[in-house]
Order: C-alpha cells, then sequence, then structure tokens
C-alpha cells in the first residue's frame, strides 16, 4: 500500500472530501487575507474621515456665503436710504428752496456769444424781486412764499460801495 505522506497537520483524507480538501485554503492563505483586509479598512477610514472634512468645509462655507449675503442685503438697503437722500436733495423744489436759504436769486436774460464774437441777445441782471420762469411742478407749492427782499440779502464782498 502506497501512502501519501501526510500534508503538514493534515490527516489524509480520501475521495470527495480529499477533492473538497484542496478547495480550502490553508494556513498560508489566511495569512495572505490580513494585509488585505487592513488594507480595506484603511481606505474605508481614510474615506469617512475625506468625506467629514469636506462636510466641515462646505458646512464653513455655507455659513460664511450667509454672512456675505446678509452683509450684501444691508449694504443694498443703505445704498437705496441715501439714494432716496439724493434724490431728495436734488430735486427742483430742495434746490430752489436752499439757494433762497443762501440768497441767490435767479439770473437775468443771458446774452451769448456768436462765433465770429458779436453779441447776441440782451443780457439783464439778475433781481430778487423776478419769479423763476420755469418751475417745476412739485416747486409750484412753495413758488407762493415770497421772495426775500434785497435788504435781507446778504452783501458780498465784491460788492461795489458807493463812492468808488
Amino acid at each position: 500500500m502506497s501512502r501519501k505522506p501526510e500534508l503538514k497537520g493534515r490527516p489524509e483524507l480520501r475521495g470527495r472530501a480529499a477533492r473538497l480538501a484542496h478547495l480550502l485554503p490553508t494556513g498560508r492563505a489566511q495569512a495572505a487575507r490580513t494585509p488585505f483586509v487592513l488594507l480595506v479598512v484603511l481606505l474605508l477610514g481614510g474615506g469617512l474621515i475625506g468625506l467629514l472634512v469636506l462636510n466641515s468645509a462646505l458646512s464653513e462655507g455655507a455659513f460664511r456665503l450667509d454672512d456675505l449675503q446678509r452683509e450684501t442685503k444691508e449694504l443694498t438697503d443703505e445704498e437705496q436710504a441715501l439714494q432716496r437722500d439724493i434724490d431728495a436733495y436734488s430735486a427742483p423744489d430742495a434746490l430752489q428752496r436752499r439757494a433762497r436759504e443762501l440768497g441767490m436769486v435767479p439770473g437775468g436774460d443771458p446774452a451769448f456769444l456768436g462765433p465770429d464774437g458779436k453779441v447776441k441777445g440782451v443780457p439783464s441782471a439778475a433781481s430778487a424781486a423776478r419769479a423763476p420762469l420755469v418751475l417745476a411742478p412739485e416747486a409750484l407749492a412753495t413758488a407762493t412764499a415770497p421772495p426775500p427782499s434785497p435788504e435781507s440779502a446778504p452783501r458780498s464782498p465784491h460788492a461795489s460801495t458807493p463812492g468808488r
């Protein structure tokens, strides 16, 4: 009888058991699985840590975006308020009222110089008694107020004095 030597601690198997024994891994195959399992665990752990870092960065970006949107809204509101103030100060009736407060009067008829040097039109001096020729619709309500008298208007330092 010829007997095959036993394989490293395995009893001798016969028939179907012998064929199935070749399919089962030996101790050496078990040792080869350990590095693979460690590699898979490390890759999964690294992936989870990467996702955590990415999620944190996205959350931080979302908070920053909210702050910037809030700041943009506040600055837009401030810009609109300033634009309303500018519109109120540059309205014709506001300009006319401020000019009267400063002692300014509407100008007289202008004269123009032609390209040949000739004067066109008859100039006239501005007078405090004259009302403006063109009034804005908003200024009609304030146009009924009497214009300041010449005595109450401040004198210009460049005004000519009698006797000079």
